[in-house]
């Protein structure tokens, strides 16, 4: 998947991104009952996205995933990070983290806060992000969710 661009979300896409959400979540194997459970927190209205530091990977005019980079800076949160299923295992979500970082960085952050799907927690923790405990689920009573801090790298002299 040479052919990715990163570019920030457009309010029209508020649909499509929170179909691929829920098709991404779907993914892991969760039942439709938990699915319906955490539609309305994965559901993006176009404010959102015309407000927010939202940014879409695509190729062909295909979105294949996106990320929410929330709060104000110095501490912030990885708000969302979705991949389409189809997608999964191709180098998207890496391309999407290393975007992130690198938007974080700019903005001024220099921690991401992460409530990381427990499936994801393995991508998140690969790309060097740190368990400092749980948290509960914004969708499902009595549910946690793996809680990640992320510190954001310091731009390399190259990149200074």
């Amino acid at each position: 998947m040479a052919n990715i661009q990163i570019r920030p979300a457009r309010a029209e896409e508020a649909g499509v991104l929170s179909e691929l959400a829920l098709r991404s979540k779907g993914h892991w194997g969760y039942d439709r009952a938990f699915l319906d459970a955490c539609r309305a927190e994965l559901t993006f209205p176009p404010e959102r996205l015309r407000a927010g530091r939202v940014a879409v990977a695509e190729s062909a005019g295909r979105v294949l995933g996106f990320y929410s980079l929330d709060g104000e800076p110095p501490s912030g949160e990885l708000g969302n990070m979705w991949v389409d299923p189809d997608s999964i295992g191709s180098g998207v979500g890496r391309r999407l983290w290393h975007h992130v970082m690198q938007a974080a960085r700019v903005a001024g952050f220099t921690v991401l806060r992460i409530e990381a799907d427990p499936f994801a927690e393995g991508f998140y923790l690969a790309m060097g992000a740190e368990r400092v405990g749980e948290t509960p689920s914004g969708s499902i009573p009595g549910r946690v969710l793996p809680l990640l801090h992320v510190r954001i790298p310091l731009p390399s002299p190259a990149q200074s």
